[in-house]
């Protein structure tokens, strides 16, 4: 008996390996496999089976083509831990696949070798997000101290090396672009690198440094930068007002000024630059002044600014008034001011029916902007004249109506007639049959969608004899009918509304937003147009038009097509109603340029219900307008979202880390391994992600209570 037992188990011991054998066998064979799912599969088995002998099987796995087999190569090759595969490792920390160098990373913290450790440093910088991240875990596993700290600072230092050595020996445009990283790093010592590069003989290097010291925001350059606004290149003009803009330096007012008045490429960019200095009464007289010596565009901007601010001395504007060669200026400071400078009403009225046709259409601009019911007995004598002069212009040579269809035998897509039995007419049937169904059904899914259908415009008029340049005091006369609510207003912009003049049209559709509440549903018709300009100024005059035209805008959203830049652009322009939420937040979901817009909106008026849209967007790596929906996120204040949040701090982009910082910051919450990352990016190459951090930093709620 003993015998036959000692027989039975050396049988199944000898079964047992014949199977393992007959196993690995197959697992080799797989290895071959023309799937990559088998392939990957063999690779992770024999992995754990730890064999050496399997590492030349994991190694050739590793250069495999498929995506998956290269990171089960991976994942066996550190398995291993043998220092051999420190370096293939590294090579896979390079893949094209961000799985693949996840996995990558992961493995070479098992080798644990300072071989391993420099592939992990060096690669944290030249990898993505969710790559950074892995490479930061895989330290730890690695046990290595202040493992994000240590990357960090090794990215800044290789940052800051690179952009000497580029600064240096680099071509004319690596040399631009090192130019401007150097000031982004907000280090002293690049104060002394940019300086004599102020006055270099390249104009374009030259303007990067003055760039690269407004980011760095040492006021120690506004002394060599001052001069520069007197230079006759454009770019060197436009860098020295954006870095001054940066410095927040008051002392340069004066020069601004000098700038915005000379009515060049950079006068806009001088009166931004008025407009985001520290207030101070000498900023205030600057922007008066520009109010009266800008381009009309320019004065009208900066005239409104001063009207929040409480408005200009009236005085000098009513000089300028009362002198033709100067009443311009005059009254586009009124069109800016509006209401602040009714005391100069008398001295506007004369200017509606004197003078050439641009001073009548800046006058009668004024008086709409004014607002005084008073004026109206002489606004409408002036539409009276206007329309008589138009009307004379305008008049058809040709009585008849031109007709609306084609007459019998002119349509191009009918049948001719009298040739049944051409192969072309059979033809033009066929593709009349065709386009037909496909506007039945471009109709159908406009209805399911809730978009009316437009139908298109027809001409009405064979040559407009009167150039748009010609109306535009008819149409700013037709705009100030609505500012002032005159008692015709409403019949008279309606007949306009359809006229065949965009520039008429388009005013008439303006003057109906000032209407009230029966305006803007007329008006919001005209949001169905074809003219792009028309919409624009059309959405801009809706949202001005307080909660009302924000409404309307909101509720077309859902109904216009390929125009919702539009809308959300004038929205962007004013305040957001509440209730836009939902129709925002469908948006979103949507993607696209719009998406962008739209979260931001969302950010605005603090909808906490759309933190699920914006965290699942957030999610998505090809969203764009990340930046956008890290703000919204912060400015909702949302703490129980602030994980999600927290993985943009390992971003490539600097912009991202810094949006996701102060998001954080907004949030007040933050767990321990949060707090690690922020502390880390103190150590950042880019000022701003520093400073983000250390205002995130400076927040002491923790998660639970910001939660709560």
């Amino acid at each position: 008996m003993r015998t036959s037992a000692r027989h039975f188990f050396i049988t199944l011991a000898l079964l047992g390996i014949a199977g393992c054998s007959g196993n690995r066998d197959q697992l080799l064979a797989d290895l071959q496999s023309p799937r990559p799912e088998v392939r990957a599969l063999a690779v992770k088995k024999l992995a754990e089976e730890s064999q050496s002998d399997d590492l030349p099987l994991f190694t050739r796995a590793a250069k495999d083509m498929a995506a998956i087999v290269r990171g089960e190569a991976a994942v066996a090759l550190g398995k291993s831990q043998d220092p051999r595969v420190v370096d293939l490792l590294g090579e896979l920390l390079e893949d094209s696949d961000v799985d693949v160098q996840g996995k990558a990373a992961m493995a070479l913290a098992q080798v644990k070798n300072d071989k391993a450790k420099g592939y992990l440093t060096l690669q944290y910088g030249r990898r993505g997000r969710q790559t950074r991240q892995v490479i930061v875990e895989a330290l730890k596993q690695a046990n290595v101290p202040g493992a994000m700290a240590e990357v960090v600072a090794a990215e800044s230092k290789g940052i800051w090396n690179r952009n000497l050595l580029t600064l240096g020996e680099g071509s004319l445009p690596e040399r631009v672009g090192a130019a401007e990283e150097l000031g982004k790093s907000g280090r002293g010592e690049a104060f002394t690198r940019l300086m004599p590069l102020v006055r270099d003989s390249q104009v374009v290097l030259a303007a990067a440094a003055v760039r690269g010291l407004g980011d760095l925001g040492d006021k120690r350059a506004t002394a060599a930068i001052l001069p520069l606004l007197d230079e006759s290149f454009p770019e060197l003009r436009e860098s020295a007002i954006t870095a001054l803009v940066r410095l927040q330096e008051p002392q340069a007012t004066a020069q601004l000024q000098a700038v915005a008045v000379d009515k060049g490429a950079v006068s806009p960019l001088a009166i931004d630059a008025l407009l985001e200095l520290p207030r101070q009464a000498t900023t205030d007289a600057a922007l008066c002044t520009v109010a009266l010596d800008a381009v009309a565009v320019d004065a009208v901007r900066a005239a409104r600014a001063m009207r929040e601010r409480g408005g200009c001395p009236l005085e000098p504007i009513a000089e300028r008034l009362s002198r033709p060669s100067s009443a311009s200026g005059g009254l586009q400071a009124v069109v800016g001011l509006g209401p602040s400078a009714k005391e100069l009403l008398p001295k506007v009225l004369p200017w509606l029916t004197q003078g050439e046709a641009p001073l009548r259409t800046l006058a009668v601009d004024a008086v709409a902007a004014i607002g005084d019911a008073s004026a109206t007995p002489a606004l409408q004598k002036a539409y009276a004249q206007e329309l008589a002069a138009v009307q004379a212009l305008r008049q058809d040579w040709v009585p008849q109506a031109l007709p609306e269809t084609y007459g019998v035998g002119f349509d191009p897509n009918a049948p001719v007639l009298g040739e049944e039995n051409n192969p072309m007419r059979k033809k033009k049937e066929r593709h009349a049959t065709l386009m037909s169904r496909v506007k039945a059904l471009n109709q159908a899914k406009s209805r399911e969608l809730g978009r009316p259908t437009v139908q298109p415009r027809v001409p009405t008029e064979l040559f407009d004899d009167v150039e748009p340049l010609r109306l535009e005091p008819l149409a700013a006369l037709l705009r100030a009918l609505g500012s002032l609510k005159t008692p015709d207003a409403m019949d008279v912009l309606k007949g306009f509304a359809g006229d065949s003049s965009v520039t008429l049209r388009t005013a008439a559709l303006v003057g109906l937003t000032r209407l009230g509440p029966e305006g803007v549903a007329v008006a919001s018709g005209g949001m169905f147009e074809s003219d792009r300009e028309l919409l624009k100024e059309l959405a801009r005059a809706l949202a001005e038009q307080g909660e009302a035209g924000q409404t309307a805008l909101v509720k077309l959203l859902p109904q216009v097509g390929g125009e919702k830049l539009v809308l959300l652009d004038a929205l962007m322009r004013g305040a957001v109603p509440p209730s836009a939420a939902p129709a925002l937040r469908e948006v979103v979901e949507q993607g696209g340029p719009e998406s962008v817009l739209a979260a931001t909106l969302l950010g605005r008026i603090k909808a906490r219900e759309a933190v699920p849209t914006l965290v699942k967007a957030l999610k998505d790596p090809s969203s764009p307008g990340r930046r956008e929906l890290l703000t919204a996120l912060g400015e909702m204040g949302d703490g129980s979202v602030s994980d999600v949040v927290a993985r943009d701090l390992y971003h490539d982009l600097p912009e991202i880390r810094a949006a996701a910082a102060s998001a954080l910051a907004r949030m007040g919450t933050r767990t321990p391994a949060v707090s690690e990352a922020l502390d880390a990016l103190k150590g950042d190459y880019y000022r701003r992600v520093r400073e983000s951090a250390e205002a995130a930093l400076a927040k002491t709620v923790t998660a639970t209570e910001g939660s709560r």
